[in-house]
């Protein structure tokens, strides 16, 4: 295509607790009460006019860590490739996201939100009023994933077909998850973010079958290994592995230091 390049600026930044991709929900009803600001240009003073006042917005923003476009992806609720624009994926022709935040206030260009899904830093393109009469349409229907369309609740808002898998963490998992959190390494909260979603094995997904117990899986959350089994929509996380091999932990104290503590 050669048309000519699009005026497009950043109007704003979002400030949100995810700084990695791996660690952001995957879709905005995982980000339920989790608040964040998104924090536009100073001279939108006059723009951010009787905004407050609303209590949900869209907030259209550039995801500028995604690094490929993918014309078919696997989405979590598929068991086969979709074309990207009849999913939510992030591997679009233009990387723009669109997500629905509740506003808390707004202080002077500074807008206070709940339900933030987009990593710290992504820029923003625009804010909209969410506007319950004109943009809510409960009864529409889902394409390929009409098999899971639920009957609507009392209040019109469907609930997830699917719903979440329930995780536990067995007290082995859980030694070594606070002797990580004690040495400033946090893995519990992107742990459920992923397996809550989907703990089904999938390349992009970064889970694979486990080579030391037969039936179980392993997730690779940076440099460490999250070991789990799978029965039904029950996930039990029973062991946390650094992810170097014996032979590289010398460069790697924490990974040292983990081994010779836990002895994962």
């Amino acid at each position: 295509m050669s048309e000519p390049p699009l005026p497009v600026h950043p109007i704003g930044v979002v400030r949100s607790p995810f700084s990695r991709k791996v660690d952001a929900p995957r879709q905005p009803r995982a980000a339920e009460g989790v608040e964040g600001r998104i924090e536009l240009d100073p001279s939108l003073a006059h723009a951010v006019e009787d905004l407050d006042g609303f209590e949900h917005v869209w907030v259209l923003a550039w995801m500028d860590r995604v690094e490929t476009f993918r014309p078919k992806v696997h989405p979590p609720r598929s068991e086969t490739k979709r074309g990207v624009l009849a999913t939510r994926s992030p591997h679009r022709p233009n990387p723009i996201a669109l997500s629905v935040m509740r506003l808390l206030r707004v202080e002077g260009t500074v807008l206070f939100v709940s339900g933030v899904d987009l990593l710290d830093g992504t820029p923003v393109l625009d804010v909209k009023p969410y506007i319950p009469w004109t943009d809510a349409i409960p009864r529409s229907r889902v394409g390929w994933l009409e098999a899971e369309a639920p009957a609507m609740t009392a209040e019109d808002r469907p609930e997830d077909p699917q719903g979440s898998f329930v995780v536990t963490v067995e007290p082995r998992a859980t030694a070594q998850l606070a002797w990580l959190g004690s040495r400033g390494v946090e893995l519990e909260p992107t742990l459920r973010t992923i397996l809550e979603t989907s703990p089904h094995p999938r390349p992009y997904r970064r889970i694979r079958p486990d080579r030391h117990e037969i039936g179980g899986f392993v997730l690779a959350i940076s440099e460490w290994r999250v070991a789990f089994r799978l029965e039904d929509r029950r996930v039990t996380v029973w062991e946390i592995r650094s992810g170097y091999r014996p032979s590289e932990r010398a460069a790697h104290p924490l990974h040292a230091d983990y081994v010779e503590a836990l002895g994962a």
